[in-house]
């Protein structure tokens, strides 16, 4: 019996096509704070409060709570297009942070749109052990 050869780039291929066939698993906020918090060392609440209500002043001057609101427990509201938001903290929906792409996605744009540049991983882990210490 005689076996196929395999190439490395058929082995890359083939793993890529396993991959994208492989449903993501889901995980919770509390998983990913853990992961952001070994890449960025030690996170601070009061730094990640801070950092969601700072005005940084790009275009608009906008800061995360102007569309998320002050309290993330409640739903917020798009200043741009003035679209409904469901609640960020964890606690109050908990379908937030679940999704990795999702998350880093939604990081990326809104950092852009709001701070004028990607966020940092530390900031990223002291918005979200804020976000996951909230009550509603």
């Amino acid at each position: 019996m005689t076996y196929p050869r395999w190439t490395p780039g058929a082995l890359w291929a083939g793993l890529a096509l396993f991959a994208l066939a492989t449903p993501a698993r889901a995980l919770s906020a509390a998983e990913l704070l853990a992961e952001y918090t070994q890449a960025a060392g030690a996170v601070s609440v009061e730094r990640g409060q801070k950092f969601f209500t700072t005005n940084f002043g790009k275009a608009l001057g906008f800061s995360c709570a102007s569309c998320h609101g002050d309290q993330p427990t409640r739903s917020g509201k798009d200043q741009v297009t003035d679209k409904p938001i469901a609640p960020l903290a964890p606690a109050a929906d908990p379908r937030r942070f679940t999704d990795r792409a999702r998350v880093d996605h939604m990081f990326r744009l809104n950092c852009r749109d709001v701070v004028g540049r990607e966020c940092t991983v530390q900031e990223k882990a002291d918005v979200l052990a804020w976000l996951v210490s909230l009550r509603p």
